[in-house]
C-alpha cells in the first residue's frame, strides 16, 4: 500500500475570543478539507486517558466475554472484527477493527435506550467514565456547531433553535485497531475508505498514526494524505448529512485507517440531529443559480438506511 503524504490541517482554538475569526477558519477547513483540529476544547486530558485505559482493558478481554455484549438493534454495544463492511473488494472480509457503541442515558426515547454495560465487578468505573466523556464531548460538539452556523452566515443558535438537539442522537464509539493486521490493496485494512454518515464527528486518539483522508472522492488513483497527531487536540470532520444540509458547500471527506504495526485506540463521538428533524437545504447555501441538490429527508430515516447498509455487507 502506497504511503500517504503528510497533511497540515487548519487548527481552530475554541478558547478564542474572536468568534468570527474562528468561524472563518472552520469555513475554510470545511470547504477545502472537511477535516480540522480543535484545541482548548474543554475535554480534560485525564478524562480522555481514563476512557482510553477502560477501552484498552475491555478490548483485551476474551472474545466470548465481549460477544456477550454484542451490538443490539439500538446500535449499542460491541462489534467484533469484520462485522462491518463498507468496501466493494471481493476478497475483503470487511474492517478489521473492533468497536463499542455507547449512547445517551436517562432518556425514554428509543434513540437513546439500549446501552449495554460491562460487568461492574470487572469495570467499576466504566459507566461513570464513559458518560462523563459523553457529556463533555457533546458540550464541545455543540460549541463547534455554533461556530459552523456562524460560518454559514446563520444565527449562532441555528442548530439549537431548529430542534436539532431536541432529541439528540449523540454516540460515543470506542475503537481498537489490532497491530498484527497487514495492510493490503484489496481492502483488508483497519477501516476501509468511507465518509461518516451523520452531522459531525469528534475524534480523539492515543497518538498512534494511521488515519488518512482523500479530498477528491472521484480521483483515480486516489491521493491519500496522512492526518498526523497533535497532542491535546481533537480531530473534527463533517459527515454526509451536513454536506447534504449545506448543499455540498461543505465537504464530507473520504477517510480510512491503515495498520501501522502497533495497536491503535481511538474514541469517536458522533453528533446527529433529532431523528424527526427534516433536513433540507439551508437558506444561506442555495439561490437561483445554485438550487438545492437534494430532496428533504428526516435525519433518522437517512441515518438508519446508511447504518443498515453497513452491516448487511459484512460476512459475519
Amino acid at each position: 500500500m502506497a504511503a500517504a503524504r503528510r497533511l497540515d490541517l487548519p487548527v481552530v482554538d475554541l478558547a478564542s475570543a474572536d468568534l468570527r475569526a474562528a468561524a472563518n477558519s472552520i469555513r475554510q477547513a470545511c470547504v477545502e478539507y472537511g477535516f480540522f483540529y480543535v484545541i482548548n476544547h474543554g475535554i480534560e486530558r485525564a478524562l480522555l486517558e481514563r476512557v482510553l485505559a477502560e477501552s484498552r482493558k475491555f478490548f483485551e478481554r476474551p472474545m466470548e466475554e465481549k460477544m456477550a455484549l454484542r451490538k443490539n438493534s439500538s446500535h449499542r454495544g460491541y462489534t467484533a472484527p469484520y462485522s462491518e463492511k463498507i468496501d466493494d473488494f471481493p476478497n475483503s472480509r470487511g474492517d478489521s477493527k473492533e468497536t463499542f457503541y455507547i449512547g445517551l442515558t436517562g432518556d425514554d426515547n428509543l434513540q437513546n435506550n439500549g446501552n449495554r454495560w460491562p460487568s461492574e465487578e470487572c469495570f467499576p468505573s466504566w459507566k461513570k467514565t464513559m458518560m462523563s466523556y459523553h457529556a463533555n464531548a457533546f458540550a464541545t460538539g455543540k460549541k463547534i456547531l455554533s461556530l459552523i452556523a456562524l460560518s454559514l452566515d446563520l444565527d449562532a443558535e441555528f442548530f439549537e433553535k431548529n430542534g436539532a438537539f431536541q432529541i439528540p442522537t449523540a454516540v460515543l464509539r470506542l475503537l481498537h485497531y489490532a497491530g498484527d493486521v497487514n495492510a493490503s490493496e484489496d481492502g483488508n485494512i483497519g477501516a476501509a475508505a468511507h465518509s461518516d454518515y451523520g452531522m459531525l464527528t469528534l475524534l480523539a486518539t492515543d497518538g498512534t498514526p494511521g488515519l488518512h483522508i482523500c479530498r477528491e472522492k472521484d480521483r483515480h488513483p486516489q491521493l491519500w494524505e496522512d492526518v498526523h497527531h497533535i497532542d491535546g487536540s481533537l480531530i473534527v470532520n463533517i459527515g454526509d448529512l451536513l454536506e447534504r444540509w449545506t448543499n455540498c458547500v461543505f465537504r464530507s471527506t473520504l477517510h480510512r485507517v491503515v495498520p501501522v504495526g502497533k495497536d491503535r485506540y481511538s474514541v469517536a463521538f458522533f453528533i446527529d440531529p433529532s431523528p424527526n428533524l427534516v433536513i433540507q437545504c439551508m437558506e444561506s447555501c442555495c439561490n437561483e443559480a445554485y438550487p438545492p441538490r437534494f430532496p428533504p429527508i428526516k435525519s433518522g430515516d437517512y441515518l438508519e438506511e446508511r447504518l443498515n447498509s453497513t452491516y448487511k455487507l459484512a460476512t459475519v
